[in-house]
């Protein structure tokens, strides 16, 4: 971003071409001659590098004159900077990898697949929020905590894959894990999204207690009940057949996840399929934005200097020229 703090000068610039205009009219009207008895010896003889170069002192200093106009003009190079003055929102993903998210009724993948996808479309859509990621199975587990490096998270969402140990799942412990990491921000809203397909079966904490956990420190938690109503594909290896499907009744707790919405403030959603999936986490989008206040500000450098010593060098290089090798004799 470049600016003039004395734009008007540049005016000046405009009358450079008149300078040039009247010298070519003085050249015309003031060439010299030379009168000769023969001109024999003169013919076939070229013009010299040096007189081709002799309105070189004029061009010199023209270039030298317009350099110093615009330095005087003092030109600044304006750097641009923002300074966030609100806080943004603190966010925890709260996402169930255990094994029967490997259920295929949300195409074009499993659950946990068709989950990450939706999740990642999410984090694109923030700005200025801090958002961490929790996957639970039978325990939870911090796979990230609260950052502001989007791409560093959406690397780890991506590497999540299905629980091979701590079978069963464990809503509350997975609540419980998030809110740890929410216990000491000071942001000025505290959010989980909370996103699993069956009941608790696992866990030291209840999803009862984990929910009035997260009521007393103002947490609102969004919960997300994943998968179809009635049966869905479930792919297993059998040793004899080998991969075949077997049919699995979705087992999702519609009461709990309910309650523990309903107890921090925040709203229980169900996807049974992967557009509805995608559309309540554009919903929560909506619901959890900030107003973010910017102050912009400008630095700007003065270019002066750099103008300045370039139209004294080229004002040197005129004087030198026409004081010495294109010299003029009256």
């Amino acid at each position: 971003m470049i600016r003039f703090e004395s734009p008007w000068l540049l005016l000046v610039l405009t009358a450079l071409p008149v300078v040039a205009a009247v010298y070519l009219l003085a050249l015309r009207r003031t060439r010299g001659s030379v009168r000769l008895s023969d001109l024999s010896l003169a013919r076939g003889t070229r013009p010299t590098l040096w007189t081709r170069l002799r309105h070189a002192p004029f061009a010199l200093r023209l270039a030298a004159l317009s350099l110093l106009v615009v330095a005087f003009a003092r030109p600044q190079a304006g750097l641009g900077q923002e300074e966030i003055l609100t806080r943004g929102i603190d966010i925890m993903l709260s996402v169930d990898n255990s094994t029967s998210m490997a259920a295929e009724d949300l195409q074009p993948g499993n659950r946990l697949v068709v989950a990450k996808a939706a999740v990642g479309k999410f984090i694109q859509g923030r700005k200025n929020d801090r958002i961490g990621l929790v996957v639970f199975a039978g325990r939870g587990y911090t796979r990230c905590p609260l950052t502001l490096d989007y791409d560093i998270l959406q690397q780890l969402l991506g590497g999540v894959e299905m629980a091979t140990q701590d079978e069963g799942t464990a809503i509350g412990m997975g609540l419980v894990t998030a809110i740890n990491r929410l216990r000491d921000s000071d942001a000025k809203s505290r959010v989980v999204v909370l996103l699993t397909d069956g009941r608790n079966n696992r866990g030291e904490i209840d999803p009862s207690t984990a929910a009035a956990l997260a009521q007393s420190l103002g947490i609102r938690v969004y919960t997300i009940g994943v998968g179809t109503r009635g049966e869905a594909p479930y792919k297993i290896q059998d040793p004899f057949f080998g991969n075949r499907y077997v049919y699995l009744r979705a087992d999702v707790d519609d009461e709990t996840l309910t309650a523990i919405a309903k107890q921090t403030g925040g709203q229980y959603f169900r996807a049974t399929d992967t557009n509805s999936l995608t559309e309540i986490f554009r919903q929560i989008d909506g619901m959890e934005k900030t107003d973010i206040k910017v102050r912009h500000y400008v630095r700007y450098t003065e270019l002066f200097g750099w103008l300045l010593l370039p139209s004294v060098v080229l004002f040197l290089g005129e004087v030198g020229l026409a004081t010495t090798r294109l010299r003029r004799l009256p």
